[in-house]
């Protein structure tokens, strides 16, 4: 695998996804990627001191990216970037949204790994262009479109708040 996978647990929550399962979920939203990513399983405490630190919203949220930036070349295992995942909030979005838990930690994944390979959703262009690849990238992993079973009136902040 070109990519390590790191994982950190604040968060012990029953529904987190495995090492294994996670590691399949970034490659597939990165397979030429090459690196480390550490993914941080944490709780809602730490993701809202997070998220209000690193981007001024005060609030816990389902996935935080930060990119590691450019690095040399030659260095092996570079970090790639890093993923902080709440698992209080994930839970509640997939109960509040009538999604299977397990295939909302893998958007969740999917979503911030393209944050890492530089992707957002700023604009409507982006905004339909990162779907399209999550759910090109989900569908390659056995679900569904995440973005079908929501509410036609939800906007992308609403649909993916990281």
């Amino acid at each position: 695998m070109a990519v390590t996978v790191v994982v950190q647990h604040v968060s012990r929550h029953a529904g987190a996804p495995s090492r294994a399962q996670l590691a399949r979920w970034v490659t597939a939203a990165a397979p030429d990627a090459r690196g480390e990513v550490t993914v941080r399983i944490t709780d809602a405490d730490e993701s809202r001191a997070l998220n209000r630190d690193w981007r001024g919203r005060d609030h816990a949220t389902n996935v935080l990216s930060f990119p590691a930036g450019e690095l040399p070349a030659d260095i092996p295992d570079a970090p790639f970037g890093d993923l902080v995942l709440c698992a209080d909030v994930i839970a509640r979005e997939a109960r509040e949204q009538g999604k299977d838990e397990t295939a909302h930690w893998a958007h969740m994944v999917v979503h911030g790994v393209l944050h890492l390979l530089g992707h957002d959703h700023q604009s409507a262009a982006e905004d339909d262009t990162m779907e399209a690849l999550e759910v090109r990238v989900l569908a390659s992993l056995g679900w569904s479109d995440p973005y079908a079973l929501l509410p036609a009136t939800d906007t992308p902040v609403q649909r993916t708040a990281s």
